[in-house]
């Protein structure tokens, strides 16, 4: 899976939004509760691949998977599952696939060669080696972090400062901050304004909104200081994502 907008969170078995994409192998799954939050509109792609089509492509000579791709193949083991980050190759590809403009065998065809390209993207993100950032931490703390997240990401016109913030989900502004860093990469400062950006990204591509309108929807009183936010973020000007809808 890979999302450009949009929340799934299973708490500790997975975690997925605009930024943090999703790999499950084969193999058997423990239940688990999804929560798709209602005001978080999900838009993305989800590939599902039998194991046997996944062997027919990726074996090697010999008819076995390379090593690091075995982990995907765990037949009655427990299954295994990442969660590699979201590049902007990732979210273009996602994006081309739902603006492909063919139609019929051409549009078949197409996509086609967008699954691989995507998954090859993704594969690349759990095949290099990465650290855990999240390691050091205790399971309730990344808990709690990610509650935090989710109450931020619920709250973009009007979000809590970080006192209140780390208040509401039971740590202390320091803790927060370095979960915070250790589970996003970011401040939750940074957090905030990548998934505002990311919500402004999509109204002004799919909504019929005025800059000024997306601006105050995601927590901007100032139109020209969430245009120097989105341009930072996209490398555009709100102005020109609308008028690439």
């Amino acid at each position: 899976m890979v999302h450009l907008s949009g929340v799934v969170d299973s708490g500790s078995f997975l975690y997925q939004d605009a930024t943090q994409s999703y790999i499950g192998g084969s193999g058997i799954q423990r239940a688990v509760t999804n929560v798709h939050p209602a005001n978080q509109p999900e838009v993305g792609v989800n590939i599902h691949l039998q194991p046997h089509v996944f062997s027919q492509f990726f074996a090697m000579p010999t008819g076995e998977l390379p090593p690091e791709l075995q982990p995907l193949m765990k037949g009655d083991d427990w299954q295994q599952v990442f969660s590699p980050k979201i590049s902007q190759a990732m979210r273009s590809v996602v994006q081309q696939m739902i603006d492909c403009p063919w139609i019929g065998i051409t549009k078949r065809l197409y996509l086609q060669g967008k699954v691989f390209e995507l998954m090859a993207l993704q594969l690349n993100g759990i095949l290099e080696p990465q650290p855990a950032p999240s390691g050091s931490l205790k399971t309730d703390t990344i808990a709690r972090i990610h509650y935090a997240a989710e109450i931020l990401r619920s709250h973009l016109e009007n979000p809590p400062n970080q006192t209140t913030l780390a208040q509401q989900v039971g740590m202390s502004d320091r803790t927060l901050q370095k979960g915070f860093k250790a589970v996003f990469g970011v401040t939750p400062f940074v957090y905030l304004t990548q998934q505002r950006m990311i919500q402004a990204e999509q109204l002004l591509r799919h909504a019929q909104r005025t800059v000024t309108e997306v601006a105050n929807i995601v927590g901007y009183a100032n139109s020209a200081q969430f245009a120097a936010a989105f341009k930072l973020q996209f490398g555009i000007n709100p102005s020109e994502c609308q008028g690439r809808r």
